[in-house]
């Protein structure tokens, strides 16, 4: 079996990771002119659910390494002013698993075939029931199934399915990151917390890896090279339905937005890295209507592509590369048919990543900032 993937986001490698530990051929098509093309750094924090669906795809000899490069979270997920007084609560603590997205990037890039500048411009099933993409830039390829996990723009699914479109929920925020040092370990109690400030929202997170990632992969699995970066506080500032920066820059905008507001978070901003703050809207993808059965599958946010406040956008993209990695295993195997094995595949996605968009979605009001409603005590 060979399998195209188009889009080298974590949803698509990981499934070809799962592919290659599994001897299928899997292929990566990614539009952009290089890997490190755009910043995809900042943390996630990994369900259970993800987590174990990253770890079955991997190899289990990367396992050890995995399992340093993460690290622990803990939140009261409390409501703050911006002088960091406590007036409330978002709803109970939450523990588990962050990971930095750049650095576990890294890892499920290591030995997989990835062709970047493969902007795909369509496809074509043939009469044998393979699929044949096109792409802007080099050669069709053809494969006996084609996966997009080419993210919320997706250009699979605008042919595999041109009805299920993105929707903008009009909220943005502006997102960066900063060195996290003695002074800003101090803001514990706003990490997974909301500052609510006037018109605007903060958020915090702490990424602490249990080993520095590049140290790391050179002691547990030296054919990983992995990014040389360090402890950081990832902060995102939601802003008033479809607000602007108002300011040059993201990092300004929130400045500006920030006046009176404690030091240290005032400090935090000062001190990001003004190349990986940037204003980001929110949109969602909601899985409807379901394609005929065929060699043309969709993965993560190419079809359910959810708010950043429900806080499952990575893991669901995870569950799916792992669900269709078994089923596709399941096919090798002479255990079901190709399309069969798609088909239950994807009964399964739309039941979860429907529910993951949904719930996300409802999750969305209490961060962003709403003045007629009053911040709950």
């Amino acid at each position: 079996m060979r399998v195209s993937v188009v889009g080298a986001g974590l949803g698509g490698l990981c499934l070809a990771q799962g592919l290659r530990r599994a001897g299928i051929e899997a292929v990566v098509y990614e539009r952009d002119p290089a890997i490190t093309a755009r910043f995809q750094g900042y943390r996630l924090l990994l369900s259970p659910v993800g987590f174990e669906a990253l770890r079955g795809c991997l190899p289990p000899r990367w396992h050890p390494l995995l399992d340093a490069i993460v690290g622990d979270a803990h939140a009261e997920r409390l409501i703050l002013d911006p002088r960091l007084n406590r007036i409330g609560e978002l709803g109970p603590g939450r523990t588990g698993i962050v990971i930095d997205r750049q650095v576990l990037r890294h890892l499920l890039l290591t030995g997989l075939t990835v062709r970047t500048g493969a902007a795909l411009t369509g496809y074509d099933v043939l009469d044998d029931g393979k699929v044949e993409a096109r792409f802007a830039h080099g050669d069709p390829a053809t494969a006996d199934l084609l996966v997009g996990a080419d993210g919320i723009g997706s250009a699979v699914r605008a042919v595999l399915s041109p009805r299920t479109t993105a929707t903008d929920t009009g909220a943005r925020f502006v997102i960066g990151r900063t060195p996290l040092t003695e002074r800003f370990a101090a803001l514990a109690p706003a990490f997974g917390s909301k500052i609510a400030g006037d018109g605007v929202s903060l958020m915090l997170g702490a990424m602490r890896f249990r080993t520095p990632p590049k140290r790391a992969a050179e002691e547990l699995a030296p054919e990983v090279t992995l990014p040389d970066i360090g402890d950081y506080v990832r902060w995102a500032m939601l802003l008033p339905p479809n607000g602007s920066l108002g300011a040059p820059t993201a990092q300004e905008a929130v400045l500006s937005r920030t006046e009176g507001w404690h030091p240290d978070l005032r400090a935090l901003i000062e001190q990001a890295d003004p190349d990986n703050s940037t204003l980001l809207s929110i949109r969602v993808v909601e899985p409807r209507e379901r394609w005929a059965p065929g060699p043309v599958t969709l993965l993560g946010d190419a079809i359910h592509a959810t708010s950043p406040t429900g806080g499952n956008g990575a893991n669901t993209a995870l569950r799916d590369a792992d669900l269709l990695r078994r089923h596709l295993i399941g096919a090798v195997e002479r255990r079901q048919d190709l399309l069969g094995a798609v088909g239950d595949y994807e009964r399964q996605m739309f039941e979860y990543g429907g529910e993951a968009v949904r719930h996300s979605l409802a999750a969305l009001p209490a961060f962003v900032p709403n003045p007629e409603r009053p911040e709950p005590t």
